[in-house]
């Protein structure tokens, strides 16, 4: 695995030891970027259940301004610090060794602070955790930046309707068995 392009391009990625992660395919990184290349310079990224960090440190090689790193193992902290540090990212980043439902509960109550433009979601397969974040995500006004995006990695056996008040799909993109769902705040609505 290794970064796609902009300043860290080529730079190899480890990978979390053992079998408690699934990143991202290269062709579906490439996908989800290639989509979002021209948006995603300057921009906030929170990536949870980091595993590797790969889509956290695709975006800060391609011009995000900072990205936070969430996720509770200890090895995929070390990975993703490690990563970090081999990309040169380590200044752009902050990463946090908590559960990932656990950290947005705790923003939450502490208040946000800055919001984030890009959330990407991709906890383990087949246990609806991704529907648990999203929906996270959705209530706790502050996480996601007005002109936001969540994206959600799921395998396609996965994917279902989901009740969200402030959050709507908007697009989603098959590559195998990786599923990327696009979400975005819906538009405010009321009279004026």
């Amino acid at each position: 695995m290794r970064i796609i392009a902009g300043e860290a391009r080529g730079r190899r990625l480890k990978d979390v030891p053992g079998e408690g992660t699934r990143p991202i395919t290269d062709r579906a990184r490439e996908a989800l970027f290639g989509k979002l290349h021209d948006w995603i310079p300057d921009r906030r990224v929170l990536d949870l259940f980091g595993g590797t960090g790969s889509v956290g440190l695709e975006a800060l090689s391609r011009g995000a301004r900072h990205a936070t790193f969430v996720d509770r193992g200890t090895r995929a902290v070390a990975t993703i610090r490690a990563n970090g540090a081999a990309c040169g990212f380590l200044e752009r980043m902050e990463i946090i060794r908590q559960d990932s439902f656990a950290y947005l509960e705790a923003a939450a109550a502490r208040g946000i602070g800055e919001a984030w433009d890009f959330v990407f979601i991709a906890p383990p397969q087949f246990k609806d955790m991704w529907s648990t974040a999203l929906a996270l995500v959705d209530r706790t006004a502050g996480v996601l930046a007005a002109d936001g995006l969540a994206v959600v990695q799921i395998d396609p056996g996965e994917d279902r309707e989901l009740a969200l008040e402030r959050l709507e799909r908007f697009d989603q993109r098959r590559y195998g068995r990786v599923m990327l769902c696009y979400y975005r705040l819906r538009p405010a609505t009321g009279d004026i």
